[in-house]
């Protein structure tokens, strides 16, 4: 026995009919909206016009005037000096964000220190180069690798901090020169007292090595030379014997290891010139951005903008007053 109730056509058609007439209405209001839109703006298009005039005056003298420039400097923080690297890089942009140009222009030397907007330091990352020919490191990467997430680990502070490469961001409101920025900056990075003397007693060390190593590869040829003035003097068949000889072997593979390790060293001899050495230095790159040289045009739209909000506000404010003084009545 069937149990479907037929259904009722009447009232589906009632819904039809409803259904219409609610899409009819919503497209009066809106046709209705939109014609008051036009009115308000042919009622007070000369206001309007004027607004927008004088936001893209205001925008082109703002854009003029006001441009921002990034400077970056690419450093190598030596002798363990990382985190005293940061420690006054964060000490500066301290002092900028106090406006404390007495500390920036008299301790640090910076000339013209109200130019001076913000300064912070990132490191370059390089996992390679933190990972080469120092097993420990690549051990201790793979085994925090295992128990989290790889890229949150290469940029982890604790991390990025062992790269070899930093580089500091300095934004400020005008042109400069070496002489107004980075002169200065690396030369208070650079006055440690702690740090010369780690200097100098490295500088020894390295030295005193280099010469080690001469003496060594000195003591290495005379020893090839006298091989070669004895091999020289066997008999042919004698020859296959000596280039098995696991002695001499090792003796040639040290002297190309501590070839290796003097080139390391001066090398080393380069950048031990300073604490915080220099590589490289770009001045004067103009910021970029969406809103940044475009205020031309944003303010513009944000006069208009707020002009009608006003209107708005003006308008629900005498409604809401109509009609609280008609229910009083």
């Amino acid at each position: 026995m069937s149990t479907k109730v037929p259904q009722n056509t009447e009232d589906q058609e009632i819904d039809i009919f409803q259904i219409s007439k609610s899409i009819g209405n919503f497209f009066d209001r809106m046709n209705t909206k939109i014609f008051r839109a036009i009115q308000f703006f042919i009622r007070n298009w000369i206001i309007l016009a004027v607004l927008v005039v004088l936001g893209f005056v205001l925008g082109m003298f703002l854009d003029h005037t006001q441009k921002r420039y990034k400077h970056e400097i690419i450093v190598t923080p030596n002798f363990e000096s990382t985190d005293y690297l940061y420690s006054k890089i964060d000490l500066i942009d301290s002092k900028i964000d106090e406006s404390d140009t007495l500390f920036l222009k008299n301790v640090v030397g910076i000339k013209y220190p109200e130019s001076l907007k913000s300064i912070e330091i990132k490191p370059i990352t390089d996992i390679y180069k933190l990972i080469e020919n120092k097993p420990e490191n690549f051990e201790l990467i793979k085994l925090m690798a295992d128990n989290g997430d790889i890229k949150k680990i290469i940029e982890d502070n604790l991390t990025s901090k062992n790269y070899r490469y930093h580089r500091i961001l300095i934004m400020t409101d005008g042109l400069v020169d070496n002489k107004k920025i980075t002169d200065p900056l690396l030369n208070f990075l650079n006055k440690s007292d702690f740090y010369k003397k780690i200097q100098q007693a490295q500088l020894i060390n390295v030295k005193a090595k280099m010469a080690q190593n001469e003496a060594t590869i000195s003591q290495i040829d005379g020893v090839l030379k006298e091989f070669s003035t004895n091999n020289n003097s066997q008999k042919s068949d004698k020859l296959v014997y000596y280039n098995e000889n696991s002695q001499l072997n090792d003796v040639i593979k040290t002297k190309g290891d501590l070839i290796g390790e003097q080139g390391g060293h001066r090398l080393e001899l380069i950048g031990y010139d300073k604490i915080i050495k220099d590589i490289s230095t770009t001045l004067n790159i103009e910021k970029q951005g969406i809103l940044y040289g475009n205020k031309k045009l944003l303010l513009p739209f944000l006069f208009v903008f707020m002009y009608i909000l006003l209107q708005f506000f003006k308008a629900f404010y005498r409604k809401q007053k109509l009609l609280i003084v008609e229910k009083n009545v």
